[in-house]
C-alpha cells in the first residue's frame, strides 16, 4: 500500500513514526512525506514565524505539551519521550492570577497516579518538531508543494503538485497540512478553484511573545515547575521556564536551572492585523501600556526589556462535518485547530496520529490472516473501516476540548473591571473543589480507547 502524508510538521512526522511502528512490516507498504518548505532545521524554524498560527502554537514559538500527549510519545518510543522532556522544562502546576496580582487558583498539571505522575512540559515548538523529525529518515521527505488532491472513490487518489511535475497516486492520503489544508478542501470540493467552504476562522485574538533570558535576580520571583497565567480586561499574560541548561534529566529528577522564559501576551481585537507589516515600536508600546499596572514583577521585567518583533493572529479550524472521505483523512490542525486556551493543540494532534495508526494496523492485519477470504476485507475496505472508526472516536473528544476552551474565552473576552472581579471570585471558588475534569483530560489514554472500540 502506498501512503502519502502531506505536511512535515509535528502531526506529519508523528503519524509517520506511528505508522512505521504499528503497521505490518510488509514490503509493499511505502511512505512519502510531501512538504512545501525545506525541512532543514534552520529554514523550517524560520518558516513557522510567517505561517498562520493556531492553538498548537502558544505564541512566539512556544508550546505546553500535556501529559496525554507526552504519553503518546512514551508509547511510541521511550528514548524519544525522554529527548522531548530534556528539550523543555517540566512543570507540575498552573497558577492562575488576576491582573491585580492575586493568586486565584493552582491547578495540577500532572497526569498519571500519585506514585507515577507525569508532568506537563513547556518547550519551543521547534524543539518538539526536531525530536520527531530527526527520527524520520531523510529520504522519506520530498520538498514539493501539493496543489490539489483528487479523491477517487473507485481507485487510487491522485496528488497534484504546484510545479506541474507528474502527479503521484496513493492508496491512503493523510492531510497533516495545517490550517490552510489543501487536503481538507479536497474533501469538500471537486474543483481546486472553488472557494474553501471551511476557511480558517480568526478568533479575535492576537498574541505577541517569545523567549526571555533569565537573569539570576529574576529566579527569586519565578515559581519553579509552574506555568503562570494572568488575565485582565486587557487580555492575558503567561510565562514559564521553557528550556533547561546543562545535564540531561528525566521526569523523576530535579531539572537544572533553566536559562529562558517562554512568555506570551494575548489581547482582543476584532480586526485581524497584518502580521507581515508590523510596527515593532508601536506594538511594543501597546504591550507595555496593556500591562503597565499589573504588579507581577516578572511581567514588569519582561515588558520593560522585551521588544516585539512578530505578531501572531490566532486562527482556528471551523468544526468540520467529516474528517475523511474514501481513504483521504485529516489530522491535527487540518482537522481541528483548537482555541489557544485549550492548551491541547499538540497533544490532540499526537492522539490523532496514534489512533489512526492503531486502527489502520488492526484492519490491515486482517487481510493477511487465514480468515481473509471468509471476512472478505480488501485493503481498501480496511482503510475505510479504520478511518471511520478513527473519526468516530476522535470527533467527540476534540469537540469537548474545543467547546470548553470556547466557553472560557466567552467569559473572558472584552471584560470591564466589575466583570473581572466577578470572574476572579468565580475562579477562586472553583479552585476550592476537585480538579477531576482536568485529571480526566490528562489521564486519557488513546491507545486504551482504541482497544476498547476494537474489542466490541
Amino acid at each position: 500500500m502506498k501512503i502519502i502524508i502531506i505536511g512535515a510538521g509535528i502531526s506529519g512526522c508523528a503519524v509517520y513514526l506511528l505508522l512505521k511502528k504499528h503497521l505490518p512490516a510488509e514490503d509493499h507498504h511505502s511512505y512519502i512525506i510531501y512538504e512545501a518548505y525545506d525541512t532543514s532545521q534552520k529554514s523550517f524554524q524560520e518558516r513557522t514565524a510567517e505561517d498562520t498560527h493556531s492553538a498548537t502554537l502558544v505564541v512566539g514559538g512556544g508550546i505546553g505539551l500535556a501529559p496525554n500527549g507526552l504519553n503518546v510519545l512514551r508509547r511510541l518510543d521511550e528514548d524519544l519521550f525522554h529527548d522531548v522532556v530534556r528539550s523543555g522544562y517540566p512543570y507540575s502546576r498552573f497558577k492562575l492570577k488576576s491582573s491585580f496580582g492575586w493568586t486565584l487558583q493552582e491547578i495540577d498539571a500532572r497526569g498519571g497516579d500519585a506514585d507515577h505522575p507525569i508532568e506537563s512540559v513547556s518547550m519551543s515548538r521547534h524543539a518538539l518538531w526536531s525530536c520527531l523529525k530527526n527520527r524520520v529518515p531523510t529520504d522519506a521527505f520530498i520538498c514539493k508543494k501539493v496543489k490539489w488532491v483528487t479523491v477517487n472513490p473507485n481507485g487510487r487518489h491522485v496528488v497534484h503538485f504546484a510545479d506541474d511535475s507528474p502527479p503521484e497516486e496513493a492508496d491512503l492520503v493523510i492531510g497533516a497540512d495545517g490550517l490552510k489544508s489543501v487536503v481538507k478542501k479536497a474533501l469538500f470540493c471537486s474543483d481546486p478553484s472553488s472557494e474553501d467552504p471551511y476557511p480558517p476562522h480568526y478568533e479575535g485574538l492576537v498574541g505577541v511573545g517569545g523567549f526571555f533570558p533569565v537573569a539570576e535576580d529574576m529566579r527569586r520571583t519565578i515559581t519553579p515547575k509552574c506555568m503562570t497565567i494572568a488575565f485582565g480586561g486587557q487580555g492575558f499574560f503567561g510565562y514559564s521556564y521553557s528550556s533547561p541548561t546543562g545535564a540531561n534529566y528525566y521526569l523523576s529528577s530535579p531539572p537544572p536551572s533553566p536559562d529562558a522564559l517562554l512568555w506570551w501576551s494575548t489581547y482582543f481585537t476584532p480586526t485581524c492585523p497584518d502580521h507581515k507589516s508590523i510596527d515593532s515600536d508601536s506594538v511594543t508600546a501597546q504591550l507595555r501600556a496593556r500591562h503597565a499596572s499589573w504588579p507581577d514583577p516578572v511581567v514588569q521585567r519582561i515588558i520593560g526589556s522585551a521588544r516585539v518583533e512578530s505578531m501572531y493572529p490566532i486562527w482556528t479550524t471551523p468544526e468540520l462535518p467529516v474528517w475523511d472521505r474514501e481513504g483521504v483523512i485529516l489530522l491535527g490542525d487540518a482537522a481541528h485547530a483548537l482555541p489557544p486556551n485549550s492548551g491541547q493543540g499538540s497533544s490532540q494532534a499526537l492522539e490523532d496520529a496514534e489512533a489512526l495508526a492503531l486502527f489502520l494496523a488492526h484492519h490491515l492485519r486482517a487481510p493477511q490472516t487465514d480468515s481473509a477470504e471468509q471476512r472478505g476485507i480488501s485493503e481498501r475496505e480496511a482503510v475505510k473501516l479504520a478511518t471511520k472508526q478513527y473519526t468516530d472516536l476522535r470527533f467527540p473528544r476534540v469537540h469537548a476540548v474545543g467547546q470548553e476552551a470556547k466557553r472560557m474565552k466567552q467569559r473572558e473576552a472584552g471584560i470591564g473591571l466589575l466583570t473581572e472581579l466577578i470572574i476572579s471570585f468565580f475562579i477562586w471558588v472553583m479552585g476550592l473543589f476537585s480538579s477531576g475534569p482536568q485529571k480526566q483530560l490528562y489521564n486519557y489514554n488513546i491507545a486504551e480507547e482504541v482497544e476498547s472500540v476494537l474489542s466490541k
